[in-house]
């Protein structure tokens, strides 16, 4: 299906004329990082497999390529590689998954989002009163109430890993409940996953309708789509897995669980951002994107950060529009800043998580 067709289509289910939106103006450098959902939600549309035909041919050598030139091609060094990484802070889910979770883990979690450095590195780097903390707070269901009451106040959202989190193997009324009783405790976000199984069997429409269904019981909730890109085998499945997801209303998607055998890599990273490229010349709306799952070093967060930069542009460098989930992350960020000022790395148990 040609673009001009897929946009006549696509104005004929609207009323009026299909209007393409021009992609945002760059934002000043030092423009404040919003906190809120503050962007048009992803109404989704209905599901094209012409489109989808459109998108399956994925050049794996040309992606690995161009992830390899951005990054050699960018050096940031010094105050810029400081700013950067404050920046990487914004857009951050701060996240605990583990078994061994608790109320008083998830609180003392929170409390490190409401202040995620030391008081003389931020005194150091000027930034008092700047308020830098992760976007969200990432928890199992069992706790959403705990960290909703923990950060009550402060505008870090709360999100929920819901859907039989990591495998999405249960049934689809089991997992639309789990998403209604998350929202119900408040959180605002909901991280769900997919059953890859759908993915494999190409039932894209069995797999549209269930991220619909979820899409609805998040109610005004933002909807995180989970592809478990480790699982998927080909980069064509995540680009295809990818269009499904925002078709059906996806706010986010996302690479990985964290709990697969392969989480976020580049490569993927950049057919997920290009696929978000295409859905938005082709509607108009814009989607975010959050990969998860091995990101810990404050290296791979200014990849992670230049790709966004360079194949979305500036406006996808806001937490409305991009995120990290990490759980390590945020010790190693708060170490590089403390050599930034001092010239002197300290150990990991002087930056404490949780």
């Amino acid at each position: 299906m040609s673009s001009t067709s897929r946009e006549a289509d696509l104005g004929a289910d609207r009323s009026g004329p299909s209007k393409i939106t021009p992609l945002p103006a760059r934002a000043a450098a030092n423009a404040p990082a919003p906190q809120a959902h503050g962007i048009a939600r992803n109404p989704g549309m209905t599901l094209d497999l012409g489109f989808m035909e459109s998108m399956r041919s994925v050049n794996r050598s040309a992606l690995e390529r161009r992830v390899a030139s951005l990054t050699k091609r960018r050096s940031i060094k010094a105050d810029n590689q400081a700013a950067w990484l404050l920046r990487a802070v914004a857009c951050m889910d701060l996240t605990t998954l583990n078994s061994n979770d608790t109320d008083e883990r998830v609180r003392r979690l929170c409390a490190k989002a409401v202040n995620p450095f030391r008081r003389d590195i931020v005194e150091g780097l000027g930034i008092t009163g700047e308020k830098i903390r992760p976007a969200a707070v990432c928890v199992y269901h069992p706790f959403v109430a705990t960290a909703v009451d923990a950060l009550r106040g402060s505008g870090i959202h709360v999100a929920a890993v819901s859907t039989a989190f990591p495998h999405g193997l249960t049934p689809l009324s089991t997992r639309l409940q789990e998403i209604e009783a998350s929202v119900s405790d408040g959180a605002d976000e909901i991280d769900v996953v997919i059953p890859r199984g759908l993915v494999f069997a190409a039932k894209w429409q069995e797999l549209y309708n269930e991220i619909v269904s979820m899409r609805a019981a998040c109610g005004e909730a933002h909807l995180k789509v989970i592809l478990g890109t480790g699982d998927l085998a080909t980069l064509r499945n995540v680009m295809l897995a990818s269009m499904v997801a925002m078709m059906a209303g996806a706010d986010f998607i996302k690479t990985s669980t964290g709990k697969e055998s392969v989480n976020a890599t580049l490569p993927v990273g950049l057919a997920m951002v290009r696929a978000i490229r295409a859905y938005f010349e082709e509607t108009g709306y814009l989607i975010g994107f959050k990969p998860a799952g091995g990101i810990s070093t404050a290296k791979a967060s200014l990849d992670w950060l230049v790709l966004m930069k360079e194949e979305l542009g500036r406006r996808w460098l806001e937490p409305d529009l991009f995120r990290f989930g990490a759980s390590s992350l945020l010790t190693d960020i708060e170490r590089q800043l403390e050599h930034h000022l001092t010239g002197h790395y300290s150990a990991n148990h002087r930056h404490a998580m949780a």
